[in-house]
């Protein structure tokens, strides 16, 4: 049986074999990313670095960057499934380095909160919501047109208001929030919907397990969030001021879009938020935290026949 190092010295002799091996040498060298990153080192890099290194950028020349070869995470067509090459030197050589792709980031990112937020988990049809299944009839068009501007215009640290979504019970408010994140995840941003009548039941209870700092935290910073069906909650003094007034303060001054659904106006929540199970009336809190949702959101109004029935 033939040795390796035979197998090589032959093929590198065949003519044929060179021709392949030049152009394959060629082309890898005047790859875009490839040529930035010998120019931009091109005081620490000689040939001989480049010879030894040939595997590694084509390596790297395989795979997709910023999953822009891949349609999905699932369907990612790297090496290790979720994560991105970089070119790095290391020891006299080029070598390649994975990190996070935005798609694993953002996926991560997502587990860690459902496995931390149980009131995350909604509807199936809001999750694989659509805007190609939303009906745009005239009550709905207003919202349309809200959403579309808003995920046209949306930019990280720029301060841009969210929406609150008001109307009758089935109108489509939630589905609406659904396609709205959706379409974000295509651009490779995060969002998280929360429903806020079993959010609050169980921020009661994570009091016991001294995750309650740890929840509101992850619902200051979420890029995105939306809170759906604020108004259906009962309402105590407790979960209005020291759950939904710190997080609604804290996105507030930091800029973060915030989107809301409810049965209510606002006028109808703050009468809402007013008056407590005990039947305590709270109006100067209750207008506080009106003033922080009207600051972040765009009051739109959905109308239309209940698609529930």
């Amino acid at each position: 049986m033939e040795r390796i190092n035979q197998t090589l010295k032959r093929l590198a002799s065949n003519e044929n074999f060179q021709k392949r091996y030049e152009k394959m040498r060629r082309d890898l060298l005047q790859h875009p990313d490839i040529k930035a990153f010998l120019n931009e080192h091109r005081e620490q890099i000689n040939d001989a670095m480049i010879e030894k290194s040939l595997s590694k950028l084509f390596e790297y020349t395989n795979q997709s960057k910023e999953c822009s070869r891949c349609q999905s995470l699932d369907s990612c067509i790297n090496m290790m499934k979720g994560y991105h090459p970089s070119l790095v030197l290391r020891r006299n050589s080029i070598d390649v380095v994975y990190e996070k792709c935005p798609r694993k980031v953002i996926a991560d990112e997502k587990r860690k909160n459902e496995q931390l937020i149980k009131s995350l988990y909604v509807p199936r049809d809001i999750l694989e919501a659509t805007f190609e299944d939303y009906e745009g009839d005239s009550g709905r068009l207003d919202a349309i047109d809200h959403a579309a501007d808003f995920l046209m215009n949306y930019e990280q640290n720029k301060r841009q208001k969210g929406l609150y979504l008001y109307g009758k019970f089935g109108v489509g408010k939630s589905y609406l929030l659904g396609a709205i994140a959706n379409e974000l995840a295509k651009k490779k941003i995060s969002s998280m919907i929360v429903y806020v009548p079993e959010l609050l039941r169980e921020m009661k209870s994570s009091i016991a397990d001294s995750t309650l700092n740890e929840k509101i935290e992850a619902l200051k910073k979420e890029p995105i969030l939306m809170l759906d069906d604020i108004g259906a909650e009962a309402v105590s003094s407790w979960t209005r001021d020291e759950v939904l007034g710190p997080i609604m303060q804290f996105r507030m001054l930091e800029n973060l879009p915030t989107f809301f659904t409810s049965n209510f106006d606002y006028q109808g929540l703050e009468h809402h938020l007013t008056y407590s199970q005990r039947g305590e009336e709270e109006k100067m809190k209750a207008r506080r935290i009106m003033e922080r949702i009207r600051s972040l959101t765009v009051p739109v109004q959905v109308d239309g026949p209940n698609r529930r029935n």
